[in-house]
């Protein structure tokens, strides 16, 4: 009887403590909000749409080629005696590369002259006597058939044989002179692919450190590769639907390139020099290729790059930060802040982007504000309190910055 008491009280009291906070929560519901209460202005930063010339162009991502690579191949069979450069080094056309054994050269050019010579001496002694017998009259039939014979047999040696061991002094002229092997460009040095002590053979493999011969390596008897490097390739492909715009604006003079590395800001201008005559089939894409100076060896045989071919220029376009323009379902938009210091929600039409600000093709003027940030808490005809950047450097002809 106690305890069902006890109960009975608990739950008028629990009851009465709900009831009170219920009409509590009622009355605060009920009360009217202070006249005149308005949203605070929203802090947001701005910047001026600027009006200025800007370039259209295409991005792609490409490879530096060497202009010029020569692979250095020996041309005579023999040992390397001397090697005049060093790996990596830059050298100069017409410098001294390798000196291949001249000894075996030298001994076949003494060989052949002594030929010559011997060739020269006959034919001169046969002349005298034919002279001297001729002029003393005492030839006769039979002798000058005996004459014709050893010329015949080779005693005396005819015209034809003596340019043949001449023609033969020549060639070991040429050969002894492909025993100094010379740069034949002016480029850098690779890594050398024999050594000294080495015997080299044409058209076969290069002494002990030779690499075998494959697709994109030099020849399997190759001693050194060159490779000028200065100015150098910058190959890249655009896609085919970009084609008639890049071919449009070659008709109309050289186009511009700008090509920088992926670690780098600063891009290094160039020229388009070759457009490919055909469209890739797999791919659809269209090879081309600029040419860029090099002369502090920035680039680099093989490195990836990025490349911006420069089409043509808009004059005056109007340029925002790129911050500014915001997404919604009906498209891109930006904040304008008027003379009041209220928003006015802009559809815009963004054009290509320019570092760190866009154009806005559509729906901006130059000179007006636009939020660039703070964006969250604006509302389209609410007002705004301008504040400078974060880095307290201020934005470039921001405006009043005050309220109203």
């Amino acid at each position: 009887m106690s305890h069902n008491r006890s109960y009975n009280q608990y739950f008028l009291g629990l009851a009465f403590v709900v009831c009170l906070s219920l009409s509590t929560l009622a009355g605060c519901t009920n009360k009217a909000a202070p006249a005149g209460f308005e949203r605070p202005p929203a802090p947001v930063t701005v910047a001026e749409a600027a009006s200025q010339d800007v370039p259209v162009y295409l991005d792609a991502i490409g490879k530096t080629v060497a202009r010029e690579v020569v692979s250095i191949q020996p041309q005579v069979s023999g040992r390397i005696t001397k090697i005049h450069f060093t790996d990596g080094a830059n050298v100069r056309k017409g410098d001294m590369l390798f000196t291949i054994d001249t000894r075996p050269f030298e001994a076949a050019l003494s060989q052949a002259q002594a030929a010559v010579a011997k060739d020269l001496a006959l034919k001169k002694q046969a002349e005298a006597n034919l002279n001297r017998d001729l002029a003393q009259a005492k030839w006769d039939a039979l002798q000058v058939k005996r004459y014709g014979q050893l010329v015949s047999a080779g005693v005396v040696p005819r015209g034809e044989s003596i340019k043949a061991d001449s023609a033969a002094v020549e060639r070991v002229k040429v050969d002894l002179s492909y025993c100094y092997i010379h740069a034949p460009i002016d480029g850098r040095a690779g890594q050398r692919l024999v050594d000294i002590g080495n015997v080299v053979n044409p058209g076969s493999s290069s002494g002990n450190n030779a690499i075998s011969s494959t697709s994109n390596g030099p020849p399997s008897n190759a001693m050194l590769v060159i490779e000028r490097l200065d100015p150098i390739y910058a190959d890249f492909t655009i896609s085919q639907n970009d084609l008639t715009k890049v071919q449009e604006q070659m008709h109309a003079g050289t186009l511009k390139t700008e090509v920088r590395l992926p670690d780098a800001t600063d891009p290094i201008a160039g020229q388009l020099t070759f457009l490919d005559n055909s469209v890739q089939n797999q791919t659809g894409q269209v090879s081309l290729r600029a040419t860029i100076p090099n002369s502090d060896r920035r680039f680099w045989p093989g490195r990836f790059v990025n490349i911006r071919l420069v089409l043509n220029t808009i004059h005056g376009a109007v340029l925002v930060p790129a911050t500014a323009p915001q997404m919604s379902a009906k498209g891109s938009y930006v904040y304008v802040v008027k003379q009041d210091m209220t928003v006015d929600q802009r559809q815009v039409t963004l054009g290509q982007r320019q570092g760190d600000q866009v154009v806005i093709d559509q729906g901006v003027q130059p000179g007006e504000r636009v939020v660039t940030n703070g964006q969250a808490g604006v509302t389209p005809g609410g007002k705004v309190r301008i504040e400078a950047p974060a880095n307290n450097q201020g934005t470039p002809n921001q405006g009043n910055t005050g309220t109203k």
